[in-house]
């Protein structure tokens, strides 16, 4: 669960390489685009421009780099030839990468288009929430410190948390211990200590935390139809905070 300097060194260079591909797409017109074609896109980008490995592929027998989670979708979503991504939605992107035998992940929902205030204001508070928990981040802080952070705050703008997907430990496999849920109380949890790594990802949503699978065994989506928002960031707890090892050229490492 605790890293080494020299193993969170080769985390770092990976988180580096994941943030380029969020750079990249970042400069791509989607709308018109398929999910699918964002996937072959990103698929491209890791593994010839950037010699790497898109840890998602294969794992658990699925067959994509991304998982694309489209306006009602909460996560898991499956890329597909036929789903075209449109003026006005929003598209969470949830991209791994491995690089060094180290895996980062990293997630951004994307607003596309003309995209209404209401629907803008929940993807500004979702990525507010996951930057809350991980303010807290920090030697000696809590898991249900960071937990109760995001939950706090998606409340406190009238939105609910799904609490039945969660952050988790990364490193050379893509989930280990710990779980990071997106809820808790205050100095409760697991005690965070100097060179643990993981995920904070919240999911937030409009309405309902309520979630539905589809049947296709993946696709996550609202029990009410209405939009959800998430980020992800993978972290590493340092001697005196937080490091944000998949931090984008557009964004500030919390204070």
């Amino acid at each position: 669960m605790v890293k080494t300097p020299d193993e969170i060194a080769l985390m770092r260079i990976s988180g580096r390489l994941l943030a380029s591909v969020f750079e990249m797409l970042d400069a791509q017109e989607m709308a018109g685009l398929s999910t699918l074609a964002i996937n072959d896109l990103v698929e491209r980008f890791i593994t010839h421009d950037l010699a790497a490995r898109p840890a998602s592929k294969g794992q658990y027998d699925f067959q994509f780099v991304l998982n694309s989670s489209r306006n009602n979708v909460v996560c898991h979503g499956v890329p597909s030839a036929d789903e075209i991504v449109g003026d006005g939605d929003i598209l969470n992107l949830d991209i791994t990468l491995e690089k060094n035998g180290f895996i980062a992940d990293s997630s951004k929902t994307y607003v596309v288009g003309d995209v209404p205030p209401a629907t803008r204001r929940l993807v500004r508070v979702a990525q507010e929430a996951m930057w809350a928990g991980i303010r807290q981040v920090r030697p000696g802080a809590t898991l249900g410190d960071v937990g109760s952070a995001i939950d706090r705050h998606a409340k406190r703008h009238g939105y609910s948390v799904v609490r039945e997907y969660c952050g988790h430990g990364i490193g050379r496999e893509m989930h280990e211990e710990p779980s990071v849920l997106n809820f808790g109380k205050p100095g409760t949890g697991q005690r965070l200590r100097e060179g643990m790594v993981f995920t904070v990802e919240p999911m937030i949503n409009q309405g309902t935390r309520r979630t539905v699978t589809e049947d296709d065994g993946w696709t996550v989506v609202t029990g009410d139809g209405k939009l959800s928002a998430q980020f992800e960031h993978t972290v590493a707890v340092t001697a005196t905070g937080v490091e944000v090892l998949t931090l984008r050229k557009d964004e500030r490492a919390p204070s």
